[in-house]
């Protein structure tokens, strides 16, 4: 059976990484292949437990290091329950926040040793790295605008309550990340209308998605 491809959306707050996934998840099913959507922290029975945790800031006073440790307990669970089978049996995984998430909102803001981070990321996917990542940027104030129009009377959750400051640093941090790793990511400008972002994310993994199948063709036929 055909392996499938595991594509990951990022950005800070508000970058519209939900509606986006959600776009491009009907047109690609439209071509009539095998789509799962997920997410993190959740996507599996126990991670989803750890999202509540996490998200409600119940985690926060015990420090970035537990709250990375929690993390990595969640995504483990995602990993070989949701995220390895799916690509295993030839679909094609969308998921809202990875790996690259924590390298930036609890190694670079939350000031964890490197060493440290790169131990947990190693056994928590367990060589399940992302074929593609789709960083959505945007300006941290503007993005900050949109989440708060978008839970309306609901409370902030624990990160997106944090200074300005903190915001614009996971954004250079996003960035850093992409420049570091160019055949893994795609930067698209998330300030344009969503139907433009929508096309440009399309393309991204369309290219992505082809890349990959001609590759699995090549090595078949090997």
């Amino acid at each position: 059976m055909k392996r499938g491809i595991f594509i990951t959306f990022e950005g800070g707050e508000g970058a519209g990484k939900s509606t986006q996934i959600r776009t491009l998840a009907v047109a690609i099913r439209e071509t009539g292949r095998d789509v799962v959507v997920t997410r993190e922290p959740g996507g599996s029975p126990g991670a989803e437990a750890v999202r509540h945790v996490l998200l409600s800031g119940a985690a926060e006073p015990f420090g970035p290091a537990m709250e990375a440790l929690l993390f990595a307990a969640a995504r483990s669970d995602h990993v070989e329950q949701v995220i390895r089978p799916a690509v295993e049996r030839g679909a094609i995984v969308l998921c809202d926040r990875f790996l690259d998430s924590s390298r930036v909102y609890q190694g670079v803001t939350g000031n964890l040793e490197p060493a440290f981070m790169r131990t947990l990321e190693k056994v928590a996917i367990n060589g399940m790295m992302p074929d593609l990542t789709i960083i959505l940027d945007l300006d941290p104030e503007e993005g900050l605008r949109r989440a708060t129009a978008r839970r309306g009377d609901g409370s902030a959750d624990r990160y997106e309550k944090e200074t300005l400051e903190i915001h614009w640093q996971r954004r250079e941090a996003f960035l850093d990340i992409a420049r570091a790793e160019p055949e893994r990511c795609v930067v698209i400008d998330a300030t344009r209308l969503p139907e433009e972002v929508a096309a440009e994310v399309a393309e991204a993994a369309y290219r992505a998605i082809e890349r990959h199948d001609d590759e699995t063709t090549e090595a078949g036929a090997a």
